[in-house]
């Protein structure tokens, strides 16, 4: 069990929201702008490097097996983060987002995500302190998502955003964006801009996505303090490799059928776990932290290499992101018609 005082708790969230508050002023300095490759580049590098050096100090300070636990969650947080970037893609096509402000819309949306992920977290480390049993649970949904996953290539989701259409209906909205303002005067009455309602729609569907990553992360480390930092850290990071891998994602075809091998692994993992603390299950295997995380790098390294490879062979199997956000926006209702 991982000692983690109440003094390390705040330490740790201090620390993130000063490195959030950090990447407000550097995007408040720079204004509205578009994104280049070089810039999220070396924002990529720079939280990837403070993860690595986070996991580092965790190995050193609470030991290795820890730090390996701290390792796989966050790769596999940040894998399916990636098939995440698809609906975020989808998301800021429907509200047609500048591509100058799409930085600060993600920015607000990961915060309010971070926030949720949070209660989230802290709701799944109660049950599976009071219920064991909750690992057969987590464990059986994680193979019933793997296989929905590998057999139609998408999680199920609902295309229109509930919380979204909720403010739209409760809050004074206009469609016409205002520079980055949230709230803006038209015809000298208050209203609420487009930036909002899309702030909103990014932060609250990740929350979806977490209904599969956070039980993924709970198999492979049971320390609600590793689960958050992962999470975290993987969350930071989304931001700009939004913007780094515009246009491969499109090339990465068999990303879905990745995941479902980790998902599924990990599913067969709690599911072990959670037999091998009962009498009648002391046969199972109690797969190792190292292990799993040299099954995750495995499977990640060769879907992208497979990828890769096949769209080179065969380019009509790239999904192209106009193919993607036109599926989707067939389903979006007609925003342009709900005025206030």
């Amino acid at each position: 069990m991982l000692d983690v005082s109440t003094t390390a708790w705040i330490a740790t969230i201090g620390g993130l929201v000063l490195l959030l508050a950090f990447d407000l002023v550097i995007a408040a300095k720079k204004g509205p702008h578009k994104v280049t490759t070089r810039e999220a580049t070396a924002w990529v590098s720079f939280y990837v490097g403070l993860a690595i050096a986070f996991g580092i100090g965790l190995a050193v300070v609470g030991g290795g097996e820890f730090g390996g636990q701290f390792f796989a969650g966050y790769i596999t947080e940040y894998s399916l983060s990636v098939d995440n970037l698809f609906v975020f893609v989808i998301i800021m096509a429907s509200f047609a987002v500048p591509a100058e402000h799409q930085h600060k819309v993600l920015l607000f949306g990961i915060v309010l995500a971070l926030v949720l992920r949070g209660a989230f977290i802290a709701v799944g480390a109660a049950a599976i302190e009071r219920f064991e049993w909750v690992f057969f649970v987590f464990g059986a949904f994680l193979v019933y998502t793997a296989y929905k996953l590998a057999t139609t290539g998408e999680e199920e989701h609902d295309s229109e955003n509930k919380l979204v259409v909720l403010m739209e209906r409760i809050l004074p909205t206009t469609r016409e964006y205002d520079g980055s303002k949230v709230v803006t005067k038209v015809a000298g009455k208050r209203v609420v801009t487009p930036m909002l309602l899309v702030m909103i729609a990014i932060g609250s569907t990740d929350i979806l996505f977490a209904l599969d990553s956070i039980p993924a992360i709970f198999g492979l480390t049971e320390e609600p303090y590793i689960v958050f930092t992962a999470n975290a850290f993987a969350l930071m990071g989304l931001r700009q490799l939004y913007f780094l891998l515009d246009g491969l994602l499109d090339r990465l075809v068999y990303l879905s059928k990745g995941l479902s091998v980790i998902l599924g692994f990990i599913g067969v993992k709690l599911v072990l776990h959670a037999a091998h603390d009962y009498s009648w299950g002391s046969w199972a295997p109690d797969i190792g932290t190292f292990t799993s995380l040299g099954v995750i790098v495995g499977v990640l390294t060769v879907t992208v290499v497979l990828s890769l490879r096949a769209v080179k062979r065969d380019p009509s199997l790239i999904h192209t992101r106009e193919e993607h956000t036109g599926e989707a926006l067939a389903q979006v209702p007609e925003r342009a018609s709900r005025e206030g």
